[in-house]
């Protein structure tokens, strides 16, 4: 990345942008956007970034043109961290997600963080197909899209728990579908081979997943493996031993499944428990404390309606999903692709998943019984928004050609041309 020149990144930005209405952006329209001299230098600069692999050119391309690839778009993503000054170097992998790669990186004072880059549209996840017929007359630029909405979203629910007290990593910065974190020395709580105090555990766990529904959330997939347990020698000073991570699926108790997510929560740690610790317990009427569950609780577990009382509206904050039924087109796009990161598929749920959570208070059954209704893009919104898309696209060429002073941009590094 050192490298690449000032034109190179002028170039890649402007496919970029181009991509947003274009499967295959133009070379005149890179060189438009780009604003370099000469069409020599957009072509060189097109050459040294397709030898690195960052941008293509598609096969039997009726036309010349070119597309980001998404190591383009991690170069984009990283020089403007760069530039703010809140990353210096990238290390290794440590951790590859269901949607995600994990990097370890170094700010400039040599603190060690997380990096965590959104990828969405990975052929492994098993929704994948569902949300590609989704996006199927829409250019496959849209993953890259999709994912910088994920991260964005992502970084918003991290940064409002931090605020509010919540075990979650420190959220220091992010550009287009990349989030730089707090590094929690630790392991997932997969890796868990033993631990003395399990049943405290448990219950802190539990009360972690009451809390956060009490503000107005819900986590989605909480589970052994977006669990981090501290280090030993680290857990000094800390309340808890714990910390929670992976929020971008997260959804507002208004939504309409919030029971079926609150219980799959629940359920998750009850089987890890179960299966870890051979610990599985049951309701205790003789008990009168209810400020915990499990062993030495009234209660073994949390049940939503008896549970849950709203303190703060986080949800509507963060505009989570299911806080309110009128949504933009970000807001619709992203619920559509992080729908299968929540691993929902209610149609197939068996009527027994349930039982457990239900057996005791039955009386306190959802009575919620739509499947979820948000509603996709229609053909006829699709095509109003492209040619929306085109003509602001349109815009940013003039004033980009005409050295317009109203050209901006954001805080992702992209053209906004204000009024």
């Amino acid at each position: 990345m050192r490298y690449l020149t000032a034109d190179d990144f002028r170039v890649l930005q402007a496919i970029e942008l181009g991509s947003r209405n274009h499967e295959l952006v133009p070379t005149q329209m890179i060189h438009s956007i780009g604003g370099l001299k000469s069409p020599s230098g957009t072509n060189r600069a097109l050459g040294d970034l397709a030898k690195l692999k960052l941008v293509s050119r598609l096969r039997n391309a009726k036309y010349d043109g070119f597309r980001i690839s998404y190591s383009g778009y991690d170069y984009l993503a990283l020089k403007l961290m760069l530039n703010r000054n809140t990353l210096y170097s990238v290390g290794s992998t440590i951790g590859v997600g269901k949607e995600s790669d994990i990097y370890s990186v170094s700010d400039p004072l040599g603190q060690q963080k997380v990096l965590k880059i959104h990828r969405l549209g990975r052929t492994s996840f098993k929704t994948v197909k569902n949300n590609r017929d989704y996006l199927k007359n829409r250019n496959t630029s849209n993953w890259m899209y999709l994912s910088r909405l994920a991260a964005e979203k992502e970084y918003q629910f991290m940064t409002i728990l931090h605020d509010n007290g919540f075990i979650v990593p420190t959220p220091y910065d992010y550009s287009r579908h990349c989030v730089m974190m707090e590094w929690i020395k630790g392991y997932p709580m997969k890796h868990m081979k033993k631990y003395p105090a399990y049943k405290k555990l448990y219950s802190d766990l539990m009360n972690f997943i009451v809390k956060l529904a009490n503000h107005g959330l819900i986590h989605c997939d909480f589970n052994e493996f977006n669990i981090i347990i501290r280090e030993d020698a680290k857990r000094d000073g800390y309340e808890f031993d714990f910390v929670v991570i992976d929020f971008p699926q997260c959804v507002s108790i208004e939504h309409t499944d919030a029971k079926f997510y609150f219980d799959r929560d629940v359920q998750g740690i009850q089987t890890f428990f179960e299966k870890k610790f051979n610990y599985k317990p049951d309701h205790d009427g003789t008990m009168l404390d209810t400020d915990g569950y499990g062993e030495g609780y009234k209660y073994a577990y949390p049940n939503f309606k008896r549970d849950v009382k709203r303190v703060k509206e986080l949800d509507a904050e963060v505009k989570a999903s299911g806080w309110t039924k009128k949504k933009n087109k970000e807001d619709r796009d992203l619920e559509s692709a992080v729908q299968g990161m929540r691993a929902l598929d209610l149609e197939n749920e068996e009527d027994g998943d349930d039982e457990d959570l239900s057996e005791v208070d039955s009386q306190d059954e959802d009575d919620d019984d739509g499947e979820y209704s948000d509603e996709e893009f229609d053909e006829e919104f699709e095509d109003e928004e492209e040619e929306s898309d085109h003509e602001e696209n349109e815009k940013i060429i003039e004033a980009i050609s005409a050295g317009s002073k109203n050209l901006k941009m954001d805080k992702l590094g992209n053209y906004i041309l204000e009024e």
